[in-house]
């Protein structure tokens, strides 16, 4: 049975292709492969984003590092567990993905409609600059639903402030790649990526 495309979580993304598919896992007897797009925001800053792709994409097979390609689909989630805690995983599942043309800039793009699903989390920078950190559950097909882990500046984060559990949310904002360190008991450090989505503009439904 084919999966209903749902319209509450749409991605567009344009960059250059840094690593080649390598597979990711098998479902049904279908193979999913994972590359990294890095995509550069107006800052230059560079966002390295995992995508998701099906052995039966007509571009699977066409992919090659450096290409620069579009990427269209849904932000998605899963936990992985490991030494018995679960870790959030987001990933990009690539529906459809085209190459750009010589002259295409970087894109990324972002719409989610969800529900804040834990307490927003608002806090202030040394420098006064306001945050909000939200994780919206955003309904997927067959009943499942993705977890996604976003972030309000400014205005928006005060908006965000005043949000409670179950209320609902429509979003614009772009994926941003952050690396930071991981400090173990042993005192052994290891540098992480994680993953979330800036937000641009937020709106709250009545």
């Amino acid at each position: 049975m084919k999966e209903k495309v749902m319209e509450n979580n749409q991605v567009i993304l344009k960059g250059t292709v840094i690593t080649y598919p390598t597979l990711h896992h098998e479902t049904n007897g279908k193979k999913f492969y994972l590359f990294q797009l890095e995509t550069k925001r107006l800052s230059e800053t560079a966002d390295l984003i995992p995508v998701i792709v099906s052995e039966k994409s007509s571009f699977f097979s066409k992919i090659s590092i450096d290409d620069r390609i579009c990427v269209t689909g849904q932000y998605r989630s899963y936990n992985k567990h490991t030494e018995g805690k679960g870790k959030l995983i987001l990933t990009v599942y690539a529906r459809e993905i085209s190459f750009l043309s010589e002259d295409e800039k970087d894109e990324s793009q972002v719409i989610l409609e969800g529900v804040i699903c834990k307490n927003v989390i608002y806090r202030k920078t040394p420098l006064g600059r306001e945050i909000a950190d939200i994780m919206l559950a955003v309904n997927r097909s067959y009943g499942k639903v993705d977890y996604i882990p976003c972030i309000a500046w400014g205005r928006d984060a005060y908006l965000a402030a005043n949000l409670e559990v179950g209320d609902k949310i429509n979003i614009t904002g772009r994926i941003q790649s952050r690396a930071y360190e991981k400090k173990f008991s042993n005192g052994t450090k290891k540098t992480r990526v994680a993953y979330e989505v800036s937000i641009r503009d937020i709106e709250c439904e009545q």
